[in-house]
């Protein structure tokens, strides 16, 4: 509504001026202030003009009317007027406020140049100067002044060069406390020294904004005070040093106290007393040493401070030799104890080792003399003395070399020389040399001496004296003997060829040349075994040559020896053998065995020839035995339906005849499983059945079986078991078989009413049973062959078997891992003796 306007725009003119009460800003900050309250108050204006206006056109309506245009020039005017004089009000009261704070400023401005310069008279007294670092980084500023006697320099670049006037020592902890002081802010306060002795005070402070090391003369107290800090600390540094070698040190080191107990001991201490640290040892009053060298230490500073002595202790568990120092002060002592337990042992050791060295010398059979830097004889071995038969008495006495020499002359055991004189100075120039010399000397009894001096490190000589003739001799006889070798060489039918480690030919003989149709010259111009193997490789079949040059030229550790055989195109076969020298040569012999070869080629042939013929006999034996079996069984059978009553009655003859083909078949058809179990054997198939049988029973068994033909001949059978164990392990039915021809082979050689003995014991390898009889026995060539199948041997038997019992006996024994042997002479009976196992074969392999 329009006459709610005038209220409103009373209520934002309201009250606006009323702060100038506060504290005013800068003088620029309210003149825009100002200006801005200027704009607003003229804006003011114009709204109340506007609302004027509206309230003149409603009392103009009710009196009377205006035009358009009037009432807005008189609202402007209203308005410019009103914003002219606020803007003058408002500049009125800035300008007031701005004198006041100029005259607050510059009260501030002098009070702070009062300050500075009261600041600057402090930083410029001659007792004090400082550096000051800004947080840029910039170079330092120096406020201050130091006086001359305190050896600091006025110049910035020499002051600031710490090491120039500072005691090394000052430089480096000062130093040290500016660089912790500008990177870590840690303060610090120190005296340091001058080069001049002068001692300074220094501190050092950090604020957020600058970084200051302050300088301070000292008073004549101060400094004194200082000095005696510096002393200290310069006490206090040399004393943690020397605690820290001593520490350190790998020998005790203890210090007591006034009263003889410990105050302190080194690491080496403790660990010498077995104590987990120093602190522990004096803690504890671990003593190093024992009771009675302690009271041989306090006895010897009653009278010298100074105790020098070697003790003995115990130093885990073992005892050692201290070379102990000990002083004894005012207030205490301090000692050191030096293991000296390795010296003395390095010293017997080396006293042992000269020993040793004389022992070992005085044993060789070549002289050696050792002389001293003044030219007298040390040492000297037994051969020395034995080759020059010198007194040794003279020799103990130590002569000096050119006595030596003269006595030799003397007694004609040195031959005369053109200038002798000369001569004996150039042999004793030996030692004014630093290289050994070498000479020949030719005795006067024929003797060739090697003779060598070698000058020592600090002075003197080792002559060596080495007897030469029986080498010369054995040169000689060398010579000879190559001589003779080559002449050998030459004379062999055998070829020989020697090739040196480079690969070049060095040796061979004609024969090898023959052989590969080289020319003489092959080993004058020592040509390389690759140009001999392109000359002699074309003329081989199989060429053996790139063995011979890997042999030669290879690198092979092992150096392994082989031979071999090569056929040349021409039909004759070498025999070859590559042999290794010493120094790395390589010897390749050649044999001409065509004749030989073509021999075995022949015994080869008539050997495949016979055993093929062998095979034959025994697929003909085999094929044979099937085919029989057939046959014998159906005669068997019908023979034993012919004896039954049931097939009708039979003439005696008849019966008498078919007792005789049943016999005949039976033996027959033994043999034929004979061969069939033997034919089973030699193929490999036959399977044994391990069990574990009862021995007594296989014995009965077998006994059984021959018990008609025992009857038949009134021969016995003893039976022995009183050591043969009741069970055995192997296979129940091929020991029965094993036995049954054992008893066999034994009744068809015993005399009638003779007794054959069976006999089972039991040893710690296996059970062995025997068979023996009073037979006749076997010859010994009969021996070779008892084994072998069909030959049967009548040799006094009652009748002539198929030869195969003993065979067979022989086959199953070694089946099961056994063996079997005969003990047998003429005219003193047979014994046969099978030794089996413990364990079976069979069951070793299923085990394994």
């Amino acid at each position: 509504m329009p006459g709610e306007v005038p209220r409103q725009a009373g209520k934002v003119d309201s009250g606006r001026n009323g702060d100038s009460g506060t504290a005013a800003p800068a003088a620029g900050s309210g003149f825009l202030a100002g200006r801005a309250r200027l704009f607003l108050a003229s804006v003011g204006c114009a709204i109340l003009a506007g609302d004027a206006a509206h309230a003149q056109d409603g009392i103009s309506a009710g009196v009377f009317s205006l035009g358009t245009a009037e009432v807005m020039q008189v609202s402007m005017l209203v308005g410019v007027m009103g914003a002219a004089l606020l803007s003058a009000i408002v500049m009125i009261r800035e300008r007031a406020r701005t004198a006041a704070e100029n005259v607050e400023l510059r009260t501030k401005v002098a009070d702070l140049n009062a300050a500075i310069r009261r600041s600057e008279a402090l930083l410029n007294l001659r007792d004090q100067r400082l550096v000051v670092w800004n947080d840029d980084r910039r170079k330092p500023e120096l406020l201050g002044t130091l006086p001359a006697e305190s050896g600091a320099p006025d110049e910035r670049s020499s002051f600031m060069a710490f090491g120039r006037w500072l005691l090394p020592r000052s430089a480096a902890a000062l130093e040290n406390a500016v660089a912790a002081l500008r990177e870590r802010g840690a303060p610090f306060d120190l005296v340091i020294e001058a080069q001049n002795g002068a001692p300074l005070e220094v501190q050092g402070r950090k604020t957020p904004a600058h970084t200051i090391v302050r300088f301070l003369s000292l008073s004549e107290s101060q400094r004194l005070q200082a000095r005696l800090k510096l002393d200290n600390q310069r006490l206090a540094a040399a004393h943690e040093t020397m605690i820290g070698l001593f520490d350190a040190l790998e020998m005790p080191f203890w210090v007591r106290s006034k009263d003889g107990q410990l105050a302190w001991v080194n690491r080496a201490y403790a660990a010498a007393v077995d104590a987990a640290d120093g602190d522990a040892a004096v803690r504890d009053g671990r003593e190093l040493l024992g009771t009675q060298a302690r009271e041989a230490i306090d006895r010897q500073h009653r009278t010298s401070a100074v105790f020098a002595q070697q003790l003995s202790t115990v130093i885990a568990g073992d005892r050692r030799v201290l070379s102990v120092t000990d002083f004894a002060g005012a207030d205490g002592a301090a000692g050191i104890a030096v293991d000296n337990s390795e010296i003395a042992a390095v010293r017997a050791e080396h006293e042992r080792t000269v020993r040793s060295h004389a022992d070992t010398l005085d044993h060789l059979t070549t002289a050696v003399a050792i002389f001293d830097e003044h030219e007298k004889l040390r040492f000297f071995n037994q051969a020395f003395q034995k080759l020059w038969e010198l007194d040794g008495a003279f020799l103990e006495s130590e002569p000096d070399n050119a006595l030596l020499i003269d006595r030799l002359r003397s007694e004609g055991k040195l031959a005369e020389q053109p200038e002798w004189r000369r001569w004996k100075e150039n042999l004793l120039s030996a030692y004014r040399s630093v290289e050994p010399r070498e000479d020949l000397w030719h005795l006067p009894d024929g003797r060739t001496i090697r003779v060598v001096a070698n000058p020592q490190p600090k002075g003197g000589v080792t002559w060596i004296f080495e007897n030469l003739t029986e080498k010369i001799d054995l040169e000689s006889r060398y010579t000879t003997a190559l001589r003779v070798q080559g002449e050998t060489l030459d004379n062999l039918a055998e070829g020989v060829a020697v090739f040196g480690p480079d690969g070049r030919i060095r040796l061979s003989n004609p024969a090898f040349n023959s052989l590969w149709g080289l020319s003489s010259d092959v080993v004058a111009q020592k040509t390389h075994i690759s140009e001999i193997r392109a000359r002699c490789e074309p003329l081989a079949t199989d060429s053996p040559w790139a063995g011979f040059v890997a042999s030669v030229t290879g690198f092979d550790e092992e150096r392994r020896d082989r031979r071999g055989q090569t056929e040349l195109s021409d039909g004759r076969v070498l025999r070859y053998g590559v042999s290794h020298l010493p120094n790395g040569q390589v010897m390749i012999t050649f044999v001409d065995v065509t004749d030989g070869v073509n021999v075995e080629r022949a015994l080869k042939e008539k050997n495949e020839a016979l055993e093929k013929s062998d095979q034959l006999k025994n697929e003909f034996v085999q094929h044979v035995s099937y085919e029989l079996r057939s046959p014998l069984t159906n005669i068997i059978g019908f023979t034993e339906l012919l004896s039954l009553p049931s097939t009708g009655p039979l003439q005696p003859r008849q019966r008498e005849y078919l007792e005789h083909i049943g016999a005949s078949s039976s033996v027959l058809l033994t043999i034929v499983n004979d061969i069939l179990d033997l034919a089973t054997v030699d193929a490999g198939i036959m399977e044994l059945d391990i069990s574990e049988l009862d021995v007594a029973r296989t014995i009965r068994a077998a006994a059984d079986l021959v018990a008609d033909r025992l009857q038949e001949h009134e021969i016995g059978l003893k039976v022995e078991t009183a050591f043969a164990p009741r069970s055995m392990l192997g296979d129940e039915i091929r020991i029965r078989q094993i036995l049954y021809n054992l008893l066999s082979n034994a009744v068809n050689y015993a005399p009638d009413g003779s007794t054959i003995r069976l006999a089972c014991r039991q040893l710690e390898i296996g059970v062995e049973f025997s068979v023996h009889d009073d037979g006749p026995g076997m010859p010994a060539e009969i021996l070779d062959t008892v084994f072998r199948r069909f030959e049967p041997r009548a040799n006094g038997g009652r009748r002539r078997g198929a030869g195969l019992g003993l065979s067979i006996v022989k086959s199953f024994v070694e089946l099961h891992g056994g063996t079997v042997s005969i003990d047998t002479a003429p005219s003193a009976g047979t014994t046969v003796t099978c030794l089996f196992p413990t364990t079976p074969a069979g069951m070793r392999d299923a085990a394994e």
